[in-house]
């Protein structure tokens, strides 16, 4: 069977930026696939170009064997999408939003009205059928996109940072969600976010930073593909221990806001001795496996949450990109 997503050397560029960079992937049926990276990395960019919402600058994409760009129509009859910013009329009912969505999809009436109970019912907004969309929560609302999402069975669904704002209770329960969507409705789900924790719960990601993929594959292989342990050491007041530790013990130092970070085969041995060497020099240290946190400063120099590329910054990259 072939995949639901293709996409091959994938460019789009904003006058002299370069926002996505040659990407290319596949993405299987059933699979729930993410884009995990920073903001500016190029994660909604693509997402808007596989949804027949911005033309590309050059490559292929194609949805359930169509070319976003040749055969639009088609591909917007394969997909349902669920925005980062929120995209519902908070002056219609939660009911008022689907049934127009469902008539812009030319459903029959009679098809809206059962597939509107469906929908509302696995989000667990029944009882919220006719309340005005300004009354919900913010957690209700993502819950009421996602319904809305699914209104004319789509094969594929893009969740654009699903949970972006919300609170860690309710990220979770929105998980829940995406999870029993794809169990019972054999749905193909393809995401975007910066937080960690919700990449864990991918089949595969795809690491992208600048507009390229810096690696893809499970979450569980890009760890393993690390090796070893991870320790965190934090100097002493006024002790620089970077040459130290680089001389002495020949360690790969990254510098992070958390301390120097470090990677060796086994920890809990190397920090005895650690501690024996180097002692009041010392303020802290921590141990601990590898994260997909780790995974993005080993691939990019720098931990996720640090990064927020400015237009400045994107544009000097995009500059030195194309010498």
């Amino acid at each position: 069977m072939a995949p639901i997503i293709e996409v091959w050397d994938l460019v789009k560029d904003y006058d002299k930026v370069r926002a996505v960079d040659g990407v290319s992937f596949t993405v299987e049926e059933g699979e729930i696939f993410g884009f995990l990276g920073p903001n500016g990395a190029g994660k909604s960019t693509t997402i808007k170009i596989l949804c027949t919402l911005l033309p590309p600058s050059g490559g292929v994409a194609r949805i359930a064997g169509y070319d976003v760009v040749r055969q639009a129509e088609q591909v917007r009859r394969h997909i349902g999408i669920v925005f980062q910013d929120n995209s519902l009329d908070d002056r219609l009912t939660a009911a008022e939003n689907l049934y127009l969505h469902g008539l812009l999809y030319g459903l029959p009436r009679q098809e809206i009205k059962r597939q509107m109970d469906e929908v509302l019912e696995m989000v667990d907004l029944s009882a919220w059928k006719k309340e005005v969309v300004r009354s919900f929560s913010g957690g209700m609302r993502r819950r009421l996109e996602i319904a809305r999402g699914l209104m004319h069975h789509p094969r594929l669904l893009f969740l654009d940072e699903p949970t972006v704002g919300l609170d860690p209770q309710t990220r979770a329960a929105i998980w829940e969600y995406i999870k029993l969507l794809r169990q019972e409705k054999q749905i193909t789900i393809f995401m975007t976010t910066h937080y960690m924790d919700e990449a864990e719960n991918c089949s595969r990601i795809a690491i992208i930073d600048f507009g390229r993929i810096k690696a893809l594959d499970t979450p569980e292989n890009l760890k393993q593909q690390l090796g070893g342990d991870m320790i965190t050491l934090v100097p002493a007041e006024g002790v620089d221990l970077l040459p130290i530790l680089k001389e002495r013990y020949g360690l790969e130092i990254k510098s992070t806001t958390e301390g120097l970070c470090f990677q060796v085969s086994d920890g809990a041995s190397f920090i005895p001795q650690l501690a024996s060497d180097l002692g009041l020099q010392i303020r802290s240290i921590y141990l601990r496996r590898p994260t997909l946190d780790d995974v993005f400063l080993n691939l990019t120099g720098r931990a996720i949450r640090e990064e927020k590329a400015s237009a400045t910054e994107r544009l000097r990259f995009s500059t030195h990109r194309r010498r």
